[in-house]
């Protein structure tokens, strides 16, 4: 028999048991649900809306409940229908009567609710963690390969001379910003609903600041209907997921590129590549691929509660039970993907030869011969179009600039000298960008130790 059956004079259909039902995935609920109901508990005791005693009596019943969950002693069945009445059954088949005196003051929307913020934080944490070492895992690569130079392109085209250091604090400030993102949204979903009651609070006098205190929750939601229907926070957690894998898909793209014979900027360990069924010379960066596609599968769990949530009136609506599978996906996602990323990308080995001779091609020293040009009196625009047709002059003969002797130079503009050839070379190029935020081993340096400031403030 449901425990709201009180109303109704027939059973559910089967077929209304299974569609309603949300204990196959919302028992993974189970710690945050008896870890809130003995926090509920402690509190009706204490303001004395239910006896001491049975608080107690309680409590203790929920503690060995949470050890026979965790021990797989207690079955998940579809007639308890969710993990809030899962709990709640097993609670009164153990101490009786005094079990059904728990929901007192309390509905399933604000449990669910205290159940879901709960389980968030908890997962926020982690996924954090995971970001924050694969940040330290890209710095601590920075920070070998401030000197190898290697071509930053634009449009997929060679486009000015950079470093792999470079690179790899591209992407290590990127995922500094997921980090925020996520402590933001942790900020913001750290208020407790539990108290709220089904839409309208309670007759009865319960200390909302009291269970927010047992729980760990910075404050409470302080509208009651907001409270049990907001789920904002999951909606900017799945923004922040999707952005974070965004930046992986961006990475995984790189990776799947530099790895290929036309790049062969670096190799990945074999731990974390896969060959071929019919191919024998082949090694794939299936797992960089394998990041790329499951971005998309992010983007769907954030589109499809966006979708879900879009015109559903306050408060809480039976819709709003799909916001768990789509989170519990996206989560698991991203907590596969990130230490297996974390790993391919500490295990990869830098081609710092293949690097440099890909710059050495493409004309990607053209900026730096404008700007000589500047630096000696002549307008941007005149000095661009000088070089263009240096460019242009080198296809024709197959040269790159370096290649020019000091007259073929200046059959083009008699502004240049000798020390032209110091201007372009490759590492003038990346040294004379000091820039903040520029590839100079100087401003590299500089971006190793602000994010590396980061993380350290972040281990506090």
């Amino acid at each position: 028999m449901k425990l709201w059956s009180g109303r109704f004079d027939k059973n559910t259909d089967k077929l209304v048991d299974e569609l309603n039902a949300s204990i196959t995935f919302d028992k993974r609920f189970y710690k945050e649900d008896i870890t809130g109901s003995i926090a509920h508990a402690t509190m009706l005791g204490r303001q004395g809306i239910i006896a001491q005693a049975e608080a107690d009596k309680i409590i203790e019943a929920l503690k060995g409940i949470m050890a026979d969950m965790e021990a797989g002693k207690i079955p998940f069945n579809i007639e308890d229908e969710d993990i809030h009445m899962c709990v709640e059954a097993e609670l009164t088949r153990r101490i009786g009567d005094t079990g059904k005196r728990l929901h007192t003051a309390r509905s399933r929307n604000d449990q669910v609710a205290v159940d879901f913020r709960m389980y968030m934080k908890k997962e926020v944490l982690e996924i954090r963690a995971m970001i924050l070492s694969l940040i330290e895992v890209l710095v601590n690569m920075a920070e070998k390969h401030t000197g190898t130079i290697m071509p930053a392109y634009t449009h997929l085209q060679r486009a000015q001379p950079s470093t792999f250091a470079h690179y790899m604090m591209a992407y290590a400030n990127m995922l500094k910003r997921d980090v925020l993102r996520l402590e933001d949204a942790y900020d913001r979903m750290d208020e407790n609903p539990l108290g709220c009651g089904a839409l309208c609070g309670t007759t009865h006098p319960i200390d909302r600041a009291y269970t927010a205190e047992l729980l760990g929750f910075a404050r409470v939601c302080e509208n009651s209907l907001d409270g049990v229907s907001d789920r904002d926070y999951v909606i900017e957690i799945l923004s922040a997921l999707a952005t974070l894998m965004m930046h992986l898909s961006r990475f995984s793209e790189e990776i799947i590129l530099w790895c290929s014979w036309e790049f062969k900027f670096i190799e990945l360990d074999d731990a974390y590549s896969t060959g071929s069924s019919i191919m024998p010379q082949k090694k794939n960066p299936d797992i960089a691929e394998l990041v790329r596609g499951k971005s998309g599968r992010v983007y769907g769990s954030l589109m499809g509660f966006l979708t879900i949530m879009k015109g559903l009136p306050l408060a809480y609506n039976k819709d709003m039970q799909e916001d768990k599978e789509q989170v519990f996906d996206a989560i698991d996602t991203v907590k596969a993907c990130l230490p297996v990323f974390t790993a391919m990308v500490d295990t990869m080995t830098v081609n710092a030869d293949n690097m440099y001779k890909a710059a050495s091609r493409g004309f990607i020293n053209a900026t730096d011969c404008a700007d000589y040009m500047v630096k000696k009196g002549m307008p941007f625009r005149e000095a661009y179009t000088v070089v263009g047709r240096l460019v242009n002059h080198c296809i024709s003969i197959d040269k790159t600039l370096e290649q020019l002797t000091l007259e073929e130079f200046k059959t083009f503009s008699e502004i240049f000298e000798a020390d032209v050839f110091e201007a372009i070379s490759l590492r003038t190029g990346v040294e004379m960008r000091l820039s903040q935020g520029g590839p100079s081993k100087a401003s590299v340096d500089a971006q190793i130790a602000s994010i590396k400031a980061f993380l350290e403030s972040k281990a506090e």
